[in-house]
């Protein structure tokens, strides 16, 4: 284990240049140091390989060095918390012309980063939290048997199970699940952050062509001219994105939740999650 952990950054390391030196190729330059870095932000269960996806087909666009091969996480593997100044210097690897992707919450140390870098370009993606909160369930039970609370959810019906992930769970001596009101107030803080271009799952499954020209565009808005094409580059994003090649992919679709949801269901989120559903954009009131 410990020779694996030496070796890795040196493979990581020798991936970057490879693909750095690719680019300059391609590209036909010697210096990537008037290319903006890229980062790609989501919710886990928010479809953050689709956000990969669209990543690597924007890397066609222009001369960009490489995309991370893994994503910046708050939480190792392990399950041990990491440390803001672990993230930031993860986010600080990400020189120019790099493309990174991650989970990061809006916690204060990163939207003053975003804030004060204006060459690190980042969206942010979330999702309708009926349908996350499903996909979470069925992501924990069915596809990452190791997952933290894959007995929890697995000693119950799925009735239950639905009742507490909205509810959450918060037990001496049992691992604290955060309620659905908690889930977001983590990252909701990125609506708030005026450098970060945020953004509906659903749009990019929906509408993809409107919200994959809102992500160009904010590129373009903030200085850096996409050397290629609108059109051609449209259609090298969207070449890219293929949501059934992700490995944690399952259904993908908008309101499913429906499937699952009971009146009880409802009624709990309603009580929990308070106005949650309107401060994101997917209900007008609580009549749904």
């Amino acid at each position: 284990m410990a020779s694996s952990k030496l070796i890795e950054p040196l493979i990581n390391q020798a991936r970057i240049t490879r693909d750095s030196l690719k680019s300059a190729s391609r590209w036909q330059r010697l210096s990537f140091t008037d290319i903006p870095a890229i980062f790609g932000n989501a919710m886990p269960k928010s479809g953050s390989h689709l956000v990969l996806q669209i990543l690597q087909g924007l890397a066609q666009t222009a001369p960009f060095r490489y995309v991370s091969a893994r994503p910046v996480r708050m939480i190792t593997p392990e399950g041990r918390n990491r440390s803001t100044q672990e993230i930031l210097k993860d986010l600080q690897k990400l020189r120019a012309g790099a493309i990174g992707w991650g989970y990061l919450r809006s916690e204060p140390d990163f939207v003053d980063y975003f804030n004060r870098h204006k060459d690190c370009f980042s969206f942010f993606v979330y999702r309708d939290p009926r349908d996350r909160l499903i996909s979470s369930i069925f992501y924990a039970v069915e596809i990452h048997k190791g997952h933290a609370q894959h007995d929890f959810f697995s000693s119950m019906p799925m009735d239950e199970r639905i009742t507490a992930a909205i509810k959450g769970r918060d037990e001496p001596g049992l691992l604290h699940l955060p309620n659905i009101k908690e889930q977001y107030a983590r990252y909701i803080g990125w609506h708030d952050c005026p450098t970060v271009l945020c953004l509906q799952f659903e749009d990019l499954i929906q509408n993809s062509e409107e919200t994959l020209v809102t992500i160009l565009d904010f590129i373009e808005a903030r200085g850096f001219r996409i050397p290629t094409p609108r059109n051609e580059a449209l259609a090298l994003i969207q070449e890219a994105i293929r949501p059934d090649k992700s490995p944690t992919f399952r259904k993908g679709k908008a309101g499913g939740w429906r499937e699952h949801f009971t009146q009880h269901h409802k009624a709990l989120f309603k009580e929990i999650a308070g106005d949650l559903l309107i401060q994101l954009g997917y209900e007008h009131d609580n009549n749904w």
